[in-house]
């Protein structure tokens, strides 16, 4: 087959809810052995990422694209054509043509392989990093961690001693240096910091391991808080957990994420049914901790003294087309419609665009959660009373009158039933509206729905 002068083997067509409603074998039955059906959402991850990119900037993409059918693994350069037009239009989907397609057997991990991988990872959590000689003597030593300082200065200012002459070896009193195979992974205390730590030894050198010496890495058993924080916000303005915590915790969670998803989208090799379904619980885990950490990040800013949001002119018809194309693929793996302002809807208001997206978000995500699967969440836009106002409606179960009292209120999650969450979206959401001059609002009946609404400041 050709195309504009180009030659593909194989080709397919998604249309505007980037759904895979025609393709040519192999691609055809890649998607139905990665779970898929043909009409159905794409279920190729790294496809439909690539489908949604080029439909959503109207640009023509060529990518690589990677995936395991169940016993190969597949590599492919794909063309993606968009064919424009509004999400409206039933064509407005893309073309997809395959240039060349490769498949090859998973390779075989080997232990030595795994084991380096599991270095990397001890590398990337150290808070202290050290370089030593096959006698385990200190060469150079790093470490950026506050409780870390003062073993830092007795290390630094005695290099060519061996490292255990700073570090208590839990359960030994053997003389050291041990073999390193012993001290490998064991167990230390460090005068001046009050967390335990792992002591991982790097050998390097080959054939014979530490014949060139070894790295040190430190690995804490927890996080650490400035004692600052933990002494001078406590008595003046709580704890900062969120601020603290947020940097420290959000890298590790997103590794576990991404290698959880590179299992279950079956990408590093064969896996059974059951181990992919291990390997989702995993990913929604830890997306949900990402989400709570973001969600105690807010609630420090909101509830800050003289937390102001930054008002300017935006177009909430523009905030919440952007809210309903970032959800678009949480709500298609439901088969619920977000029935969004169109291309030429306005709807000019005064309000902080980011925090306004922020708000729109938790409304129509949760409004995703609540909903029953092929149900209608429609977003609409008003203005009354020199307010502009932008609603989010679902036909979920509904809330009573003694929900919707609470249902804003810290931590609440009487409000709603099941799902995850830390119950504090809605309450951030309503002094993010409150602070851009305006307010959050729900209007429902029990076995209807509900509608939320965000009232900002009218623009004009």
């Amino acid at each position: 087959m050709e195309h504009d002068g180009q030659t593909y083997i194989a080709r397919a067509r998604t249309d505007a809810k980037d759904r895979l409603v025609a393709a040519d074998e192999p691609l055809s039955t890649l998607q139905r052995r990665c779970g898929g059906e043909i009409p159905g959402t794409i279920a190729i991850p790294e496809l439909r990422e690539q489908v949604r990119n080029a439909r959503r900037t109207n640009l023509r993409l060529g990518r690589t694209i990677h995936a395991f059918d169940g016993a190969d693994r597949i590599k492919a350069w794909m063309e993606i054509v968009p064919a424009g037009g509004g999400d409206d239009d039933p064509n407005a989907g893309c073309s997809i043509g395959i240039v060349t397609w490769q498949a090859s057997p998973p390779p075989v991990e080997r232990d030595d392989d795994a084991a380096a991988r599991r270095d990397a990872i001890d590398d990337a959590l150290a808070e202290l990093h050290a370089r030593l000689d096959p006698a385990q003597k200190l060469l150079t030593v790093h470490t950026e961690a506050e409780d870390l300082q003062p073993l830092l200065k007795r290390m630094s200012e005695n290099l060519g001693q061996v490292w255990t002459d700073f570090v208590s070896i839990e359960g030994n009193s053997h003389a050291q240096p041990l073999h390193w195979r012993l001290l490998d992974q064991s167990r230390v205390s460090v005068d001046g910091s009050p967390r335990s730590w792992t002591a991982r030894l790097i050998p390097l050198g080959a054939p014979h391991p530490g014949s060139q010496g070894f790295e040190l890495y430190l690995i804490a058993n927890r996080a650490w808080v400035r004692r600052e924080q933990r002494t001078n916000r406590r008595a003046e303005d709580g704890a900062s957990i969120g601020r603290d915590l947020t940097p420290i915790l959000r890298q590790p969670i997103a590794r576990i994420v991404a290698n959880a998803e590179t299992i279950r989208s079956r990408l590093a090799g064969p896996l059974g049914e059951e181990y992919s379904d291990y390997a989702r619980d995993i990913v929604n885990a830890g997306q949900h901790l990402l989400s709570l950490v973001d969600d105690l990040t807010d609630l420090e800013v909101v509830e800050s003294d003289g937390f102001r949001a930054a008002p300017d002119r935006i177009d909430l018809a523009d905030v919440a087309q952007r809210a309903a194309g970032i959800l678009a693929v949480r709500a298609q793996e439901k088969r619920i419609t977000i029935a969004a302002p169109g291309s030429g809807a306005s709807q000019p208001a005064i309000a902080e665009f980011r925090r306004a997206l922020q708000v729109l978000l938790n409304l129509v995500g949760n409004a995703i959660r609540y909903s029953p699967d092929g149900s209608t969440i429609k977003v609409s836009l008003s203005e009354e009373g020199g307010k502009a106002r932008v609603s989010v409606t679902d036909e979920g179960p509904g809330l009573d009158a003694q929900a919707q009292q609470i249902v804003f209120d810290k931590f609440e999650r009487l409000g709603r039933s099941g799902g995850g969450g830390s119950g504090l979206g809605l309450y951030i959401s309503k002094r993010l509206a409150q602070a851009m001059g305006g307010d959050l609002s729900i209007e429902s009946t029990p076995g209807e729905g509900a509608t939320f609404t965000l009232t900002v400041p009218a623009g004009t």
